[in-house]
């Protein structure tokens, strides 16, 4: 398959799970505290755990008018609420896939993002919760492995179990792991206690894809100083969380010398826009400039250098202003999501809209395709 004579590889295609999936996936001693979903509308994707929301103010703004707004407008109200009875099983992926004239995605999660939005004060619990959501993921996947791939969830909290999920998801064909860029009690990602786990994503050839979400009670970028500042605080929050929790994880994994550590590990920045990239780099090269000779020991090369040598971050099917981007660094470093089913997603025309932009061909090729199959190793 393609479109206009491009492959296409989704980056970061979302699957959405059911709301029992952990009643009905989580070992049996779990069974009682694992979170749980509710199912009240196709925007309804929120998770309970000890009968609270996975929340820092533990309410949920309703968002139903927000999403079918947002569906109506792009013309796939009918289209979701039909998937939506369906139970947005595989099928339902894969004809998602086929709209948007798509061959290959990997699969994060859509209700799972929340699922370790909180530390949990059992780690074996934490274990279980990941473990339950990929035993899931691998089942949905097998519907059509050869187009459909998994990213596995990691417990943070619990290394040790995220090793172990690294090594079940390469035996399962998943081709990624992601993790919520939010710290976990209180670690920068460049921590050592995190070696391990760098070591066994390198070892097995798995991506790590860091991926924000809300709502959330773990730390979020200057989400906290918008509490009651506007009722909707989508509006503020979201807008500084995706794009600002990504670029602490590319700090962290940059210039707090992971990739100098790990340096056949494949990262990426997800779901935060793309734009971001060159200044970003830019700051960290300049204050690697003048400090170099207290930090050119544990970090011989500039920040950029590795970040080009190991790094991809996720560019949106309407992100313009991407092309700056690509001026400013090439456009090998970019990877394409179409972001269904969120409601702000373009489904489905996610590709098509890509295609208009004004990137040129080489550039389009690039993104949709080959910088996509080197990150996941295709």
């Amino acid at each position: 398959m393609s479109i206009n004579g491009y492959k296409v590889m989704d980056s970061d295609m979302h699957v959405q799970e059911p709301p029992d999936l952990w009643q009905r996936y989580i070992a049996t001693e779990y069974r009682e505290r694992a979170p749980i979903g509710s199912n009240l509308h196709l925007s309804d994707i929120h998770l309970e755990h000890d009968g609270e929301i996975i929340s820092r103010s533990k309410r949920v703004i309703d968002e139903e008018e927000l999403v079918r707004d947002a569906a109506k407008k792009h013309g796939r109200l009918e289209i979701f609420e039909d998937y939506d009875e369906r139970g947005w099983g595989p099928d339902v992926q894969m004809e998602a896939m086929d709209a948007e004239g798509i061959d290959v995605a990997v699969m994060f999660p859509t209700r799972g993002l929340f699922a370790h939005a909180k530390e949990y004060d059992d780690d074996n619990l934490a274990a279980a919760i990941s473990r339950a959501y990929n035993d899931w993921l691998a089942e949905f996947c097998s519907y059509c492995p050869d187009r459909m791939y998994g990213a596995a969830m990691l417990p943070a909290q619990n290394v040790a179990a995220c090793v172990e999920e690294v090594r079940l998801a390469s035996e399962r064909g998943f081709k990624a792991v992601f993790l919520r860029p939010n710290p976990v009690r209180k670690r920068n990602w460049n921590n050592p206690v995190y070696d391990p786990l760098w070591a066994e994503c390198e070892r097995r050839g798995i991506a790590v894809g860091f991926h924000e979400g809300l709502p959330c009670t773990l730390p979020v970028a200057v989400g906290e100083r918008f509490d009651g500042i506007h009722e909707d605080r989508w509006l503020t929050e979201h807008t500084a969380a995706h794009p600002i929790e990504a670029m602490y994880a590319c700090l962290s994994i940059v210039a707090g010398g992971v990739c100098e550590r790990f340096a056949e590990l494949k990262f990426a920045f997800l779901e935060g826009n793309a734009s971001w990239l060159p200044y970003w780099l830019w700051r960290m090269d300049e204050h690697w400039e003048l400090r170099e000779k207290a930090v050119k020991k544990t970090l011989p090369l500039r920040p950029s250098e590795y970040f080009k040598r190991q790094c991809f971050v996720g560019v949106e099917a309407d992100e313009d202003i991407a092309r700056y981007a690509f001026d400013a660094m090439g456009s090998d470093y970019f990877v394409f999501s179409t972001d269904f089913p969120h409601f702000d997603c373009k489904y489905p025309h996610g590709t098509e809209t890509l295609l208009k932009q004004p990137f040129e061909d080489e550039a389009k090729r690039k993104i949709l395709w080959d910088n996509c199959a080197r990150l996941y190793g295709f």
